[in-house]
């Protein structure tokens, strides 16, 4: 990948910075995860996900707000907990 000149490094951040974006005023949806099984028998990795998302306990629900992050963190502890939208 060859390395980009400050001046164009200068136009895409002033055309893709998030103060400019039309985007800022969209609020993310808020989704309800409850855990519905046990954290035995999984990774080390997938328990700190959970944790990470507040669910130490099995049943336990944690209201969120949907963000590519946290999606991302659900993807991969999916089998795991139950989503819905609120």
């Amino acid at each position: 990948m060859p390395a980009l000149s400050l001046s164009t490094a200068v136009y895409l951040w002033i055309k893709f910075s998030t103060d400019r974006t039309p985007f800022n005023n969209i609020t993310m949806a808020k989704i309800r995860i409850t855990q519905t099984k046990s954290r035995i028998g999984s990774t080390v990795r997938q328990k700190r996900t959970l944790d990470a998302l507040g669910l130490r306990k099995m049943h336990k629900t944690v209201e969120m707000e949907s963000s590519p992050q946290i999606l991302g963190m659900l993807n991969k502890v999916r089998h795991l907990v139950k989503i819905e939208e609120v």
